[in-house]
C-alpha cells in the first residue's frame, strides 16, 4: 500500500516572533505550500490541499528520488528564485513553462523509511530531515533554522523577506492542527489603496508598500467592517 497524503500542520499569525530559546526560527520562502511522497512506487507531489502536482514538479520529484531512503514524507514549500530570491510570482511561470528552474526547500518531515515521525519533538524531525537533505543545496534544499527569532526577523525584515515562521522545539506534529505552536510573523505593514467591488464576485482590498502595488487580498471579515472599507 502507498504512503499517503497527511493535512499539513499549519501556523498562526503572530506580531513579534518569540524571544526564547525554546523555538526554531527559519524564513518564510515566498512560496507554494508543498509535500513530497516518496515510496517503493516512485515520488508524487502535493499541495497544501492535497493536490497532485507531479506533471508540475517533475524535476524536483526527479532529484527528491536520489535521496538516500526507502521511503519518507517531507513537508516544504517549491519556490522559484530569479535572481537568486525566492519569488512566489515566479514560480507559477516556471510550473508552467520552465519546471526545471524550480526548487523544494524541506522545513519538516512526518514519514522516513517506515516510521512515522510525527510523534517525534520538532527539533529531532529536523536533526532526521537535515541527514536526509545533504547538502542543504540545489533543487532539493533543507530549511536552516536558529534558536530565537528576533535577530532572524530584523534580517529578513532588512532583506525584505517575505518574514520567518517559528515552531516549539518540543512539540509534535499535528497534522491540521492550527494553533500557537508555530507561528508565523512577517511585515504587515501595508497601505490600503483601493477598493475592488464587481457585482456576483469578492470584494478585494489593493494595497501598495513603498509606493508600489504589492497586490491584493478578499475581504472576509464582518459585514460592519467591509462597509466602514468602502465609506
Amino acid at each position: 500500500m502507498r504512503l499517503k497524503f497527511i493535512k499539513p500542520q499549519e501556523p498562526v499569525l503572530a506580531l513579534k516572533p518569540p524571544v526564547s530559546n525554546g523555538w526554531l526560527c527559519e524564513i518564510k520562502d515566498d512560496g507554494c505550500c508543498t509535500q513530497i511522497i516518496f515510496d517503493w512506487a516512485g515520488a508524487l507531489t502535493f499541495t497544501r490541499m492535497g493536490i497532485d502536482r507531479l506533471k508540475r514538479h517533475r524535476p524536483v520529484v526527479t532529484a527528491a528520488e536520489q535521496l538516500k531512503a526507502k521511503s519518507f514524507i517531507p513537508g516544504g514549500e517549491m519556490i522559484a528564485r530569479p535572481g537568486g530570491r525566492p519569488n512566489f510570482h515566479a514560480m507559477y511561470s516556471r510550473m508552467a513553462w520552465n519546471a526545471e528552474l524550480l526548487a523544494f526547500v524541506a522545513f519538516d518531515i512526518l514519514h522516513k523509511s517506515g516510521e512515522d515521525l510525527r510523534w517525534r519533538p520538532a527539533v529531532e524531525r529536523k536533526a532526521i530531515l537535515r541527514e536526509l537533505i545533504q547538502p542543504a543545496e540545489g533543487i532539493v534544499q533543507c530549511s536552516q533554522h536558529v534558536e530565537g527569532g528576533v535577530e532572524i526577523y530584523e534580517a529578513a525584515d532588512r532583506m525584505s523577506l517575505k518574514g520567518i515562521v517559528s515552531k516549539r522545539k518540543v512539540t509534535p506534529y499535528r497534522s491540521g492542527a492550527k494553533d500557537a505552536v508555530w507561528l508565523k510573523c512577517w511585515d504587515i505593514d501595508f497601505e490600503l489603496i483601493g477598493i475592488k467591488r464587481q457585482p456576483g464576485e469578492w470584494t478585494e482590498r489593493l494595497f501598495a508598500r513603498h509606493v508600489k502595488n504589492v497586490g491584493k487580498a478578499v475581504i472576509a471579515k464582518t459585514d460592519a467592517i467591509k462597509n466602514w472599507l468602502w465609506t
